[in-house]
């Protein structure tokens, strides 16, 4: 019997309705021969970023996030409280040399999948430079890989200016021969945020690009639709990518590279649903959100939600 009545040492002070099961309570820590549905990892790096970023420290509120919201889906009136979910914790990466974090962050998803332990996974960033090392590993464990990239930007910028950088995963990915161009479909690319010579450099590898004038036209489920079916005939799996910084800035104000006339919240996740449900997809990577340049926690919410549209599609 506990020595005191109202005080719990060691456990916080929360409020607990016995009817309502909350997105942390399924996830556990990862032990040797456990299994569950979902494997989270956190890639937190982000001093490869162009911008001043914190985007190491968004694996922890992102988690932190999750704490706020229950297993239920009333637009689905289902209870996904039996979803199991390992969480794999954070790579421990390498203080100054970039080169040296980037192998761990591979070392470290291979690891994981070797694991064998789930039937999803999840990546935790970070910033985009995160997404070379985990899209490597999955492409080396999983055969032909097919990429939907959710992103302001085409991230195929030159390593001679800077090394490999957030600007640089799909150039690394292309030119080191882990993904075709043809298995690459962009989604949110906006005006004013990339260069010619980078949009040229896309469409002469076959990458599929759509534009924010592409959403606004066609629509952004009418193209997603057509993608998932595309990819799934030519690739052995699917790899979600997620730059938050493909929202507008109203909706994720804590990117290190915030701007306007990007997607709705309600489009990055009416997207992210079409895509999870299908069965070749995988895994997904979350990126780029700053929780020092974040409001209220309003992107690492928002983050929490496209993994919950992942796990629970």
């Amino acid at each position: 019997m506990s020595d005191f009545q109202y005080l719990t040492p060691g456990k916080p002070a929360i409020f607990k309705d016995k009817y309502v099961t909350k997105v942390t309570e399924c996830m556990k820590p990862y032990k040797k021969g456990a299994k569950a549905d979902i494997g989270i990892i956190g890639l937190p790096a982000s001093k490869s970023s162009i911008s001043p970023s914190l985007a190491a420290e968004a694996p922890k509120t992102i988690r932190n996030a999750l704490n706020a919201y229950s297993t239920y889906s009333g637009e689905r009136k289902h209870d996904y409280k039996d979803t199991t979910i390992l969480d794999f914790g954070d790579v421990h990466t390498h203080p100054t040399k970039l080169e040296e974090t980037t192998e761990r962050l591979y070392i470290s998803v291979k690891e994981m999948l070797q694991t064998n332990a789930c039937r999803r996974y999840i990546m935790l960033g970070g910033d985009h430079g995160v997404s070379f090392p985990s899209i490597r590993a999955f492409q080396e464990y999983f055969g032909r890989v097919g990429v939907i990239q959710w992103d302001a930007h085409h991230d195929v910028r030159n390593v001679e200016d800077g090394g490999r950088t957030n600007g640089t995963p799909f150039r690394s990915l292309l030119e080191g021969g882990f993904l075709k161009g043809e298995d690459l479909t962009q989604i949110g690319i906006r005006d004013y945020a990339n260069a010619l010579e980078y949009h040229e450099y896309v469409k002469s590898k076959d990458v599929s690009v759509y534009t924010m004038d592409d959403v606004d036209h066609n629509g952004i489920v009418p193209i997603m639709e057509k993608e998932i079916k595309r990819l799934s005939q030519q690739v052995d799996f699917i790899y979600l990518s997620v730059d938050m910084d493909v929202v507008d800035q109203a909706f994720a104000p804590g990117c290190p590279a915030i701007g306007p006339g990007g997607l709705t919240s309600r489009e990055l996740l009416s997207s992210l649903s079409v895509a999870a449900s299908h069965s070749k997809v995988k895994a997904m990577d979350i990126v780029e959100i700053d929780p020092s340049k974040d409001v209220r926690d309003i992107t690492s919410r928002l983050a929490a939600h496209v993994l919950m549209c992942f796990m629970y599609t």
